[in-house]
C-alpha cells in the first residue's frame, strides 16, 4: 500500500470524495457512505486488484454500457488508452472519453485506467484541478500496489 502522503483533494491515504456528487453538486464525502460501501472502498484502498462486490445497474445507452464494461476489465495497474479502447469499440477516442465522464460509479467502473495517448487525459469531465489529481493519485496507487509483483515475472 502507498504512503499516506497528503495530496490536494486527498486526505490520508485515500481520495475521499469518490462517491459522487450530492444533490447541492458537492462532492460526498465517504464517512457519510453506509458501511458497507466504506468497507468496499477500504478493500480497495487496501488492496487495488481488489475487485467490488456490489452490484450496480447502471444507466446509460448502450455504447455507455459497452464502454464501461470494457473500462471494468482493466486491470490494475495496467492503463488503457481512450484510443485503444475506440478501436475496440469501432468509434472515436472522444466518444470514450465522453462515456467515461458519465461514469457514475467512477471506482467501481475505474475510468481513471483510461488516459491519452500523450498524457492523462480528464477524469469526471475535469482537465486539471483536483478530481486530476486525484486521477493521478490512483494511478500511482494501482502502480505502486502492483510493483512488488511484476519485479517477480
Amino acid at each position: 500500500m502507498p504512503d499516506a502522503r497528503p495530496t490536494p483533494g486527498v486526505e490520508g491515504s485515500a481520495p475521499t470524495s469518490m462517491c459522487g456528487s450530492g444533490a447541492d453538486g458537492g462532492p460526498r464525502r465517504l464517512a457519510n457512505a453506509p458501511a458497507w460501501l466504506r468497507a468496499e472502498f477500504a478493500a480497495y484502498f487496501a488492496d487495488p486488484s481488489y475487485r467490488f462486490q456490489c452490484a450496480v445497474e447502471l444507466a446509460g445507452s448502450d455504447f455507455q454500457r459497452r464502454v464501461w464494461a470494457l473500462i471494468a476489465a482493466i486491470p490494475p495497474g495496467r492503463p488503457r488508452t481512450y484510443g485503444a479502447l475506440a478501436r475496440e469499440l469501432g468509434s472515436s477516442a472522444r466518444a470514450v472519453g465522453q462515456a467515461c465522464r458519465a461514469n457514475p460509479v467512477p471506482l467501481r467502473i475505474p475510468c481513471h485506467r483510461v488516459v491519452a495517448a500523450n498524457g492523462l487525459g480528464g477524469f469526471a469531465g475535469d482537465r486539471g484541478g483536483r478530481l486530476l489529481r486525484i486521477k493521478r493519485w490512483l494511478l500511482a496507487h494501482e502502480a505502486e500496489a502492483l510493483a512488488p509483483s511484476e519485479a517477480h515475472r
